[in-house]
C-alpha cells in the first residue's frame, strides 16, 4: 500500500507517519489507544498510551499483551537532539501505564523516523545506540526469555586458555573481549598477513556461541575466494577444550543464494551477497569473485539498503569483517550500518579511514615488523630489475612493418605505420607490447636466481604479478623459453584461467611444478601460499594498503620438512622472501587507499559492474549509455543479434534510453504520472514535498527497470566484445637492462641485521659455553663439540628466530663479497658467522672452505717440517676426517665406529695405518683446522 503524507501535516506527524511504516514493516500493529484489537497481532503498538501520572508516551509496545517499551517520538530536525530526551523516554518506561501494574520496561526508543536510537535497560550499564530501525515483537519475546541480555552475557565469557594460539593471538581475543565488556560496539583487530588473524576470530567465535550464548555470528568477506578459505579453517578447528570440531559443535554456512538456514549460528558470506540480500535482488556469482574496493567507481549516492523482514537488524548479534579495510566503505558501509550488532574488524592493513569507522578502538597493533621479530612471519629483502624501456618508453618510426594483436583473440595482422608511435612507459603491455623489454627482465631475473638464492638447482617458487590477462600470457610464454621449461614450468592463475583456477592453486602449493605462477588479482591478496620465496612484480601498485597485501603472500612461514617437500636443494626452514622490482613499484608513490577515480577513467567492465550492483550517479549511467552507443556502432549483425538475446529482446538503443531516461527530467515526471495518476495532477517547478517524494519513486523505478537488464552474462558479453581490438607489437625496438642488483634499502636492512646478531651474540658469550670459547679463549676451540654449537642455534631461534644463521648469511652477501657458496646446514653456516663476527675470518668464509685451507697447510707443514710423508691410504682416511670435521665440528675416537670409517674398517684400520701416533693426529686435525 503506498503511504501517503498530508500537505497540511505538521513536521511531528510526518516523523510519526514514517515512524508507523517502520514498525509495520517490522512486524508491529500500530493502533490507536481506543481502538485496541489484540487479535490483529502478537506485537502491537499503541499510539499515545497514558500514564497513571496523566502523561502519554508517544508509543507503548506490547508482546503478547504484556507492555515490553516505549518510543518517543521528534520531528526530523531534532535528530541530534535524541540524546537529550533519553531521560524523558526513560521516565515514560519507568512509569506505571494506566489500568496496569507493570515493571519498568526494559527496550526504550527515541525516533525521528530518520534517526532511532535504542537502548536495553536491561545491560549492566545502559547505552542507547543507533539502529537502522525498530526490533521486531518476536526478538523481545525472545529476549525477555533470558535470563540475561547478551552484553550482561558477555561478563561470562571464563578466561582463555592460551594452548595452541600465539601471543599475539591470546592478545587480541583477551583486549577483544574485554572491549565486549565495555559495550563498546566496535573494535579493529590489526595483526600482520600471516599472524593467524582467521584462526583468532574463530577462536573467539567459537567462545562467544559456547559461553555468551550468540545466536547467530557472521564472517563478512568480499570474495568468494576469501569465503571458501575462511570455511574451511572453520571446518578444520578444533578448540583446546573439547576434542570435537567446530562444524560437530555448531552449524556454518557459507552463503551461495539468498537463502539463510534458521538454525546456522555462523554465517560466511560475501558483502557483495549480502547486499543483494537486503535488496531482495538475486546475485551473479561472477559478482563474487573480485574485491569490490578495487573498482574504478564509486557512486556518489548508493541505492540505500531497505529494510528487510526475512533478515532483521537484529539477525546477528556479531559481525566479524575480514579484510575490513576494504569492506567498509561507500556501498557497503550501509550494509554494516543496517545491523544492530557488534562489528569487529580483521585486517593486516588498516589506514586512518579504518581506525575512523572502528571508532579507534583497536583491541591489536601486530605489525609486520613485530611478527618477523617474533618469527611469526618472515621478512623480505628487495632486488631491483630495470631496463631502458621500462624506464623511459620507446619510439617506432613512420614507415616501419609492425604485428598488430587482437588483445582477445591474440590474432596478428601484419601493417606499415604511417606516422611514429611514441609509448610511455605506462602503456606497456596494454597498448603497446615489447617482446625485448619482457625478455630482458625475465632472463635478468633468470641470471640473478644463484645470488638470490645460492645453492639452490631448482627455482624457487616465485609468483609474477602482471597488469592483464593478455600481458600474463605473454610474460608465461617467455618464462618457459629463457627458462627452457614446458608448460608445467609456469602457469596462469587468475579467475578466469581456463583450468580450474583453485586446483592449480593447489597444484602451485603443494606440488613440486608449477615453479613459477602468473597472476593478476587472484592471489593477490588472502590467498596463503605458503612455499612462495620470490614475488616479481611486473605491475605498479598505488595503493599502499594494496601493495601490503601483495608482499603479504611471500610473509608465511614454513618449516624444513615442508619447503623440502616442493623445493627440494633448500637446506633450512623458508628465512625470508625476496621481492623482485622490475617497475619501481617499491619506489612509487603511494596512497592509503586504492585510488577510485570516477569518470573518464573507469572501464567499460567497471561501468557495468557499478549500474548492476546499484550504483546511483548520473555520471555512471550516461557515461555507460555513451559507451554501448559507441560500441553499437563497432559490433557485426551477428554480436547484435546475440546482445538482444541476452536481454531478453531489448537493443542496444533500448538499454541506451533507459539508462538515459533514468536521469532525464521529462521521462521521470512521466513515469511519476503513471505511478501516481490520482495524486499527481500538477508538476509545477516548484513541486511540493510530496510531490518530491513521487518524483523520486518514479525515478527509483526507472533506475530499477534500467539496472535489471545488466547481469554477469550480459556484462562478459559487452566486455568480449569490447575487448576486441588491437595492441601493437613493437618488435623493432630491442631493451637493454640497465641495473640488476640488491636495492639500496636491502643493504640497510641486511647491515642492521647483522648488528642485531652481533649484539646477540655479545650480549650470550658469557652464559653460552660456545661462544665462551669463541670470544674469552680462541685456544680452547679444538675443545668445540657438535653439541655445543647446537645449544647455539637452539638458543638463538628460541630467542630470536628472526636471526636464523642462513637469513643472517644471506645478509653478510649483501653487504659484503662471501668466500663460498651456500653453507650446507644451518650448524656449519652459525660456525662461520661466529667465526666472521669475533675476527677470527676477515670476511665471511663457508666453513668447509677454513677447514679444506687450514687441511692443506697442516699437511703441508708435516710433509716439509717433519719429513712425515703420509701413504695414499692413510691419506684418504686424513681426508676423511677433514670431512668429518666440517660437518659436525670436532672428531672424536668414537666417531670411528660411524659411517663413514666403519665402511672402511673403523678404529682397528685406523690403527693399522698410523699407529700409536692415532690419537695424537686426531687431536692435531681438531686443532689445526678449527684455527
Amino acid at each position: 500500500m503506498q503511504e501517503r503524507y498530508s500537505l497540511n501535516q505538521t513536521p511531528e506527524q510526518i516523523a510519526r507517519d514514517v515512524i508507523d511504516v517502520q514498525l509495520r514493516l517490522a512486524g508491529w500493529a500500530v493502533q490507536e489507544k481506543n481502538r485496541i484489537d489484540w487479535q490483529v497481532s502478537s506485537g502491537i503498538a499503541v499510539r499515545h498510551y497514558p500514564t497513571q501520572d496523566g502523561l502519554e508516551a508517544d508509543y507503548v509496545l506490547f508482546v503478547d499483551r504484556r507492555p515490553v517499551g516505549v518510543i518517543e517520538a521528534k520531528k526530523e530536525d531534532e535528530g541530534h537532539h535524541l540524546t537529550v530526551v533519553e531521560e524523558q523516554s526513560f521516565g515514560y518506561a519507568e512509569s506505571k501505564l494506566k489500568h496496569l501494574n507493570n515493571d519498568p520496561l526494559p527496550f526504550v526508543y527515541e525516533s525521528t523516523g530518520t534517526l532511532t536510537r535504542f537502548t536495553d535497560y536491561r545491560d549492566p550499564k545502559p547505552r542507547s545506540r543507533p539502529v537502522f530501525t525498530f526490533h521486531r515483537p518476536e526478538t523481545f519475546r525472545e529476549w525477555l526469555g533470558q535470563e540475561r541480555s547478551l552484553r550482561e552475557r558477555l561478563y561470562d565469557i571464563p578466561g582463555l586458555n592460551p594452548a595452541a594460539l600465539r601471543e599475539c593471538q591470546t592478545m587480541a581475543i583477551n583486549n577483544l573481549e574485554s572491549s565486549f565488556r565495555d559495550g563498546r560496539p566496535r573494535a579493529l583487530i590489526q595483526m600482520a598477513t600471516g599472524s593467524g588473524k582467521t584462526f583468532a576470530a574463530i577462536t573467539f567465535i567459537y567462545r562467544l556461541l559456547k559461553h555468551a550464548d550468540a545466536k547467530r555470528i557472521l564472517f563478512l568477506v568480499d570474495t568468494r575466494n576469501l569465503g571458501e578459505q575462511a570455511e574451511q579453517e572453520f571446518r578444520a578447528y578444533t578448540p583446546n577444550d573439547d576434542n570435537r570440531k567446530f562444524v560437530e559443535l555448531y552449524n556454518v554456512q557459507r552463503l551461495q543464494s539468498s537463502s539463510i538456514a534458521g538454525d546456522s549460528q555462523v554465517c560466511i558470506t560475501t558483502i557483495q551477497r549480502l547486499y543483494s540480500i537486503l535488496k531482495g535482488e538475486e546475485l551473479d556469482a561472477s559478482l563474487e569473485e573480485q574485491n569490490p574496493a578495487e573498482k574504478s567507481w564509486q557512486p556518489k549516492e548508493p541505492v540505500p539498503v531497505a529494510y528487510n523482514a526475512k533478515v532483521p537488524i537484529e539477525f546477528f548479534d556479531f559481525i566479524v569483517i575480514d579484510e575490513c579495510h576494504r569492506s567498509i566503505y561507500n556501498l557497503w558501509k550501509q550494509v554494516l550500518d543496517y545491523f544492530d550488532a557488534f562489528l569487529i574488524g580483521l585486517t593486516a592493513t588498516p589506514d586512518k579511514r579504518t581506525f575512523g569507522f572502528f571508532n579507534e578502538n583497536i583491541v591489536s597493533e601486530y605489525s609486520h615488523e613485530r611478527a618477523v621479530a617474533d618469527g611469526v612471519n618472515v621478512g623480505y629483502d628487495v632486488y631491483t630489475i630495470e631496463t631502458e624501456i621500462t624506464r623511459n618508453g620507446s619510439r617506432i618510426r613512420a614507415r616501419e612493418f609492425i604485428d598488430k594483436r587482437e588483445k582477445l583473440s591474440r590474432r596478428k595482422r601484419w601493417e606499415q605505420l604511417e606516422d611514429d608511435v611514441v609509448y610511455t612507459s605506462s602503456q606497456l603491455d596494454r597498448d603497446v607490447v615489447n617482446p625485448s623489454q619482457i625478455r630482458n627482465v625475465i632472463r635478468a631475473f633468470r641470471d640473478a636466481l644463484p645470488v638470490l638464492f645460492p645453492g639452490r638447482t631448482e627455482v624457487p617458487k616465485t609468483l609474477v604479478f602482471a597488469k592483464t590477462d593478455s600481458h600474463a600470457d605473454d610474460i608465461i610464454q617467455i618464462i618457459r623459453e629463457e627458462f627452457n621449461e614446458g608448460n608445467a614450468f609456469c602457469n596462469k592463475i587468475t579467475y578466469k584461467a581456463e583450468d580450474d583456477p583453485k586446483s592449480l592453486l593447489a597444484r602451485f602449493r603443494n606440488e613440486y611444478n608449477p615453479r613459477i605462477a602468473v597472476t593478476v588479482d587472484m592471489i593477490a591478496t588472502g590467498t596463503d601460499v605458503k612455499p612462495l620465496e620470490c614475488l616479481l612484480f611486473m605491475r605498479d601498485v598505488r595503493s599502499s594498503n594494496y601493495f601490503e597485501q601483495m608482499k603479504g603472500r611471500g610473509t608465511r612461514t614454513l618449516s624444513f620438512d615442508d619447503l623440502k617437500k616442493v623445493t627440494p636443494s633448500v637446506t633450512s626452514a623458508k628465512t625470508h622472501f625476496v621481492i623482485i622490482d622490475a617497475v619501481g613499484v617499491t619506489k612509487s608513490l603511494k596512497t592509503d587507499s586504492r585510488p577510485l577515480e570516477r569518470k573518464p577513467t573507469a572501464s567499460l567492465k567497471e561501468l557495468l559492474e557499478a549500474v548492476t550492483f546499484g550504483a546511483q550517479d548520473e555520471d555512471l549511467y550516461t557515461s555507460l549509455a555513451n559507451r554501448l552507443a559507441r560500441l553499437d556502432k563497432q559490433i557485426t549483425e551477428q554480436e547484435r543479434a546475440a546482445f538482444i538475446d541476452k536481454t531478453g529482446g531489448k537493443s542496444i538503443n533500448q538499454v541506451v534510453r533507459e539508462l538515459l531516461d533514468s536521469w532525464d527530467p521529462d521521462s521521470i515526471n512521466r513515469k511519476a504520472r503513471e505511478m501516481n495518476p490520482e495524486a499527481v495532477q500538477e508538476m509545477g517547478e516548484s513541486p511540493s514535498g510530496e510531490t518530491t517524494m513521487f518524483l523520486e519513486q518514479a525515478q527509483q523505478a526507472l533506475l530499477h527497470e534500467a539496472r535489471l537488464t545488466f547481469n554477469g552474462s550480459l556484462n562478459e558479453f559487452i566486455d568480449t566484445v569490447r575487448r576486441v581490438h588491437e595492441q601493437i607489437i613493437d618488435t623493432v625496438n630491442l631493451d637493454q637492462v640497465t641495473r640488476s642488483e640488491w636495492a639500496a634499502e636491502s643493504g640497510e636492512k641486511a647491515a642492521e641485521l647483522i648488528g642485531e646478531f652481533k649484539a646477540y651474540l655479545e650480549a650470550h658469550k658469557d652464559e653460552i659455553t660456545a661462544l665462551g670459547i669463541f670470544y674469552n679463549q680462541p685456544y680452547r676451540r679444538r675443545e668445540l663439540t657438535f653439541r655445543m654449537i647446537r645449544e647455539v642455534l637452539d638458543r638463538l631461534k628460541a630467542d630470536r628466530p628472526m636471526l636464523a644463521p642462513m637469513r643472517i648469511w644471506h645478509a653478510y652477501e649483501q653487504i659484503e663479497k662471501v668466500n663460498g657458496s651456500s653453507p650446507k646446514n644451518e650448524l656449519i653456516a652459525l660456525v662461520a658467522l661466529i667465526r666472521r663476527v669475533t675476527g677470527i675470518d676477515p670476511v665471511l668464509t663457508v666453513y668447509d672452505r677454513t677447514v679444506d685451507a687450514n687441511f692443506k697447510q697442516w699437511v703441508f707443514s708435516r710433509h716439509s717440517d717433519a719429513g712425515d710423508k703420509f701413504t695414499e691410504e692413510q691419506m684418504n682416511w686424513l681426508r676423511m676426517i677433514k670431512e668429518h670435521i666440517a660437518s659436525s665440528i670436532h672428531m672424536e675416537q668414537d666417531d670411528l665406529d660411524l659411517t663413514p670409517f666403519d665402511a672402511y674398517g673403523g678404529r682397528g684400520r685406523m690403527w693399522q695405518l698410523f699407529g700409536d701416533r692415532m690419537d695424537g693426529i686426531i687431536d692435531e686435525l681438531n686443532e689445526a683446522l678449527t684455527v
